[in-house]
């Protein structure tokens, strides 16, 4: 049976990590839509998306007419949609600062889900790829969850809400998502196809190990790399941090850690406070928006290098990214990594083939 050509349509599409991932899954993006402008310049700057409309603009104001006259201009037998409403309103960091001061599902960046229900809608795709924080399900948020459903159920859709880890699927790193996946087909298997998992159960169901970071972001240590902005050295907390064993964080210098003259208290800081990457573990949860003595530190007692938090992302060696430092590490923060995305795609795009 010869395959299907699928091509996608990528709303909120941000620096691209979906519309990589989409690309690695075979789903060639005919069309990628972002508000912030250094987000499209990072698009336009990255040969994969040359037979790509990109289009400057809030969804919003965007009708959904553009993108069906994008797509009756393509070659294509099937079509999805993907892409992820920004998730700040949903995202577990919110609750730090307790229920009264989160917006939550009053927050106006909600109804990003309602444009991108809107779109669906309107274009009915052959299948959708939802993505965003796994506390949408909280009960805070879950009604939007529901209502999400109901929607796409009317329309026609059979749906998977996945929960995922992108460890699961060859990202070296501990980041919890959520996707609501779509189709006006069949699914063929349960959950998308996980490659990879802890050590201790390889052996058990034949998937590859978890990767290190410190085979992921192996190269960019040299001084060719060197960015003005991993500086620590003389900072507040940075003898502190030299201290902090590579795996660990504040709480190594604390008496639950053990240690001999505590300099902090246990649990009185966020988790992320002075975390280190070990080269022999995963790292955790690259941030859009990490504060000036948030990790993951690299082992060295330095920030990370753009190189190497878009390579723990999964973009692709030499994906070229524009703007401020601090621009390109909301821009990869907030990307979906590129391998946990192609997993989703290939689940739904395995749907569409009959």
């Amino acid at each position: 049976m010869e395959e299907k050509k699928i091509v996608s349509v990528s709303l909120f599409s941000g620096a691209g990590g979906l519309d990589v991932a989409s690309f690695l899954a075979g789903v060639p993006v005919v069309s990628s839509t972002d508000f912030d402008s250094d987000c499209i310049k990072t698009l336009k700057m990255n040969e994969l998306f040359e037979n790509s409309e990109v289009i400057e603009g809030d969804l919003h104001q965007i009708e959904s007419s553009v993108f069906s006259d994008i797509l009756r201009k393509r070659d294509y037998d099937k079509f999805i949609v993907i892409g992820g409403a920004p998730c700040q309103p949903f995202s577990k960091a919110g609750y730090w600062v307790g229920n009264n001061t989160r917006k939550g599902i009053n927050d106006p960046r909600a109804t990003l889900v309602d444009e991108y229900l809107r779109v669906v809608c309107d274009l009915h795709p052959d299948g959708f790829v939802f993505e965003n924080v796994e506390s949408l399900l909280h009960p805070t948020n879950r009604v939007i969850v529901d209502r999400f459903i109901e929607i796409i159920t009317e329309q026609g859709y059979k749906y998977k809400i996945v929960r995922a880890n992108a460890l699961d699927y060859g990202v070296s790193q501990k980041r919890k998502r959520l996707f609501i996946l779509g189709t006006l087909g069949e699914f063929q298997s349960d959950e998308p196809r996980k490659t990879h998992c802890a050590p201790e159960e390889c052996e058990r169901t034949g998937l590859l190990p978890y990767v290190n970071v410190g085979e992921v972001i192996a190269g960019y240590d040299g001084p060719e790399y060197y960015e003005p902005e991993e500086e620590t050295k003389g900072g507040t907390y940075y003898s502190d941090l030299c201290e902090v064993p590579p795996g660990m964080n504040y709480k190594a210098l604390t008496a639950w850690y053990g240690y001999e003259n505590p300099k902090f208290v246990a649990d009185k800081r966020f988790w992320s406070f002075l975390l280190k990457l070990s080269p022999d573990m995963p790292s955790w949860t690259i941030t859009a928006q990490p504060g000036p003595w948030v990790g993951p530190f690299h082992w060295d007692n330095r920030r990370l290098r753009v190189p190497e938090i878009a390579a723990i992302q999964t973009f692709p060696k030499g994906y070229k990214f524009y703007g401020s430092r601090r621009s390109v590490q909301k821009q990869i923060g907030n990307a979906v990594p590129a391998l946990m995305g192609k997993a989703m795609i290939e689940f739904v795009k395995e749907s569409l083939q009959k």
